[in-house]
């Protein structure tokens, strides 16, 4: 008799229970949750630029402003100034950061001057320089030169800056024409 009280009691927990899993269900929502991850309050990262044409810096660029961005916005809130930002610097692209040719990539370097006043650094391989034959004075002041983009690469991830490269492709295609 027990026993069969016992078995009424375990299928009635059990319809029980389907009926709440099925309620819950049928009340989650049709649309993506936003999840905010719990970052660091002094976030660190390294950038590796090296690209094949220099003007493929720009966009990449826009990845420097979606990370701090998003960290000085709520619900982070974090100061630029408690962020260590290093961009390493040594293919095409060397030739955006010389001061010769500001007027040619004036968006660029005003885009980088508006990060070197948030903190970033920006660090250019001297390997790469000198097969541009450019020399530390051919370079404006915020710019630090390195011996070797590799051994500074090394450097900062041995000390724990993760490693972003962005990937620059050539946009064939306006949102419109794929939204």
């Amino acid at each position: 008799m027990k026993q069969h009280y016992f078995i009424q009691i375990t299928l009635l927990f059990s319809l029980l229970l389907y009926s709440l899993i099925l309620t819950a269900q049928e009340q989650k929502s049709d649309s993506a949750e936003i999840v905010y991850t719990s970052y660091s309050d002094e976030p660190k990262v390294l950038f590796e630029f090296y690209f094949d044409e220099p003007q493929k810096i720009y966009s990449a660029l826009f990845w420097i402003r979606s990370y701090i961005n998003t960290l000085m916005a709520e619900p982070y809130g974090v100061d630029p100034e408690l962020m260590d930002v290093i961009v390493v610097i040594h293919g095409t692209e060397v030739v955006t950061m010389v001061k010769k040719n500001q007027k040619k990539y004036k968006n660029i370097i005003d885009r980088i001057s508006y990060y070197e006043q948030l903190g970033v650094q920006f660090r250019v391989c001297m390997d790469a320089a000198n097969e541009y034959g450019y020399r530390p004075d051919d370079f404006p002041g915020f710019i630090k030169l390195v011996p070797s983009a590799m051994v500074e690469l090394a450097h900062w991830q041995s000390l724990g800056y993760p490693l972003i490269r962005p990937i620059v492709y050539e946009k064939k295609y306006s949102i419109e024409d794929i939204r």
